[in-house]
C-alpha cells in the first residue's frame, strides 16, 4: 500500500515541476504509464486517483456555488461529467488521447467529451465541443505567452481582493 502511496506522490511531484501549465493535457495522461515502468495496475491507480480528484473537486464547487445562488450553479454545472464509470472513462480517455490532434485538449474537457460519448450525443456537437475546446486553450495560451503568467494571477486576485472589499 504504501509503494501505491509513493509512486502517486512521486507523479504529484513530477507533474508539478513539469512547466508553468494551468492543466493537465494529454501529454500528461499519456506519460502516467511512463512514470510507473507501464505497469497496467498502477497506472489505472494514477489515472483513477486524477479523475476522481476532478470529479470530487467539480462537485466540491457545485455545492458551495449552490448553496450561494442555486439558479446559478446549475446553469454552469449542467453538464454531466460523471455519466460513465472511472474504468470506462479511463478507457476513453487513453482512446481519446491516441488521436495526436487531442493530446493538446486539457483534461477536464477531455472528461466531458468521454462522457458526451457515452451518453451518445450526437457526433456534430461532440466535434464542435472538441473545436471550441482546441479554440479556447490556444487562445489561452496565447494570452498567457503574450502577457504572462504573472499577469494573469494578478488579475485573479485583484478580482478576489475585489470582491471581499465589497463583501466587507
Amino acid at each position: 500500500m504504501y509503494k501505491y502511496l509513493i509512486i502517486l506522490g512521486a507523479i504529484v511531484v513530477l507533474f508539478g515541476q513539469n512547466q508553468n501549465r494551468l492543466f493537465w493535457d494529454g501529454r500528461d495522461w499519456k506519460r502516467i504509464e511512463q512514470l510507473v515502468d507501464y505497469n497496467p495496475e498502477l497506472s489505472y491507480r494514477a489515472k483513477a486517483a486524477y479523475v476522481n480528484g476532478v470529479l470530487d473537486g467539480r462537485l466540491f464547487y457545485y455545492f458551495k456555488i449552490w448553496a450561494e445562488q442555486s439558479e446559478f450553479a446549475d446553469s454552469i454545472f449542467s453538464e454531466t461529467p460523471d455519466y460513465l464509470s472511472t474504468k470506462e472513462l479511463i478507457k476513453s480517455l487513453n482512446s481519446f488521447y491516441e488521436e495526436p490532434l487531442n493530446v493538446y485538449i486539457p483534461l477536464p474537457s477531455a472528461i466531458i467529451i468521454a462522457n458526451m460519448y457515452g451518453e451518445q450525443v450526437p457526433v456534430m456537437l461532440i466535434n464542435d465541443y472538441i473545436q471550441q475546446s482546441k479554440f479556447w486553450i490556444n487562445q489561452l495560451m496565447l494570452d498567457m505567452e503574450e502577457d504572462g503568467y504573472d499577469k494573469l494571477l494578478e488579475e485573479k486576485v485583484k478580482k478576489h481582493q475585489d470582491k471581499l472589499l465589497k463583501e466587507n
